[in-house]
């Protein structure tokens, strides 16, 4: 999904922004189907980048790697962006200035595809749907609970709706909902 919404802008020989690399699954299906692109992916975790090299190796000469946040990032301008998985590890309150940055990185018109959890904000909502991602990813019923807690606590997951305006201020239009299942979202937004 995330290689055909790029694909629709990206150029053949385009360059991508990956906020989140850590890994590298995502870079490598996306440098497999485009073998044309760039990337450089940027993570907080030097052992995550180190392992995203060499889940990648085979596309070394493309791939560039940051360590850092979204300020170790390159000024670009780039023909796409991609963040998996990432943002809900992004404080509320840093947000804005993460979309804001990752915006100013890109060329007009460039897509930016992000996704991640999001559920409701109020309850009882937010509980049930954090219950439902939990037994959905086959949690032990005896860690349930403590799993729960750990994603009030240690996770910034925001409200589907704000997500979209978090997006909007930042400067993106276009945004739309590509993706929906449990608690995981995906939205496709453009500079």
């Amino acid at each position: 999904m995330v290689g055909l919404l790029l694909a629709e802008r990206v150029p053949a020989n385009g360059q991508v922004l990956v906020l989140g690399a850590g890994g590298g699954m995502e870079i490598k299906a996306l440098a497999d189907a485009h073998a044309g692109w760039r990337f450089d992916g940027i993570d907080p975790s030097r052992e995550m980048l180190d392992l995203a090299a060499q889940t990648v190796q085979a596309h070394a000469q493309r791939m560039a790697w940051h360590q850092g946040y979204i300020d170790a990032a390159p000024s670009g301008p780039y023909d796409g962006a991609v963040s998996l998985l990432t943002f809900h590890f992004i404080a509320r309150t840093q947000r804005l200035a993460t979309l804001q940055a990752i915006h100013r990185r890109l060329k007009p018109g460039a897509p930016l595809v992000v996704a991640h959890i999001s559920v409701a904000e109020t309850e009882p909502e937010r509980s049930l749907w954090l219950a439902r991602h939990v037994a959905y990813s086959a949690t032990p019923r005896h860690e349930a609970e403590h799993t729960i807690s750990a994603m009030r606590t240690r996770l910034s997951i925001v409200a589907p709706q704000a997500e979209e305006a978090f997006l909007r201020e930042a400067g993106f239009h276009g945004v739309e909902l590509f993706y929906a299942g449990f608690s995981f979202r995906g939205w496709v937004a453009y500079a």
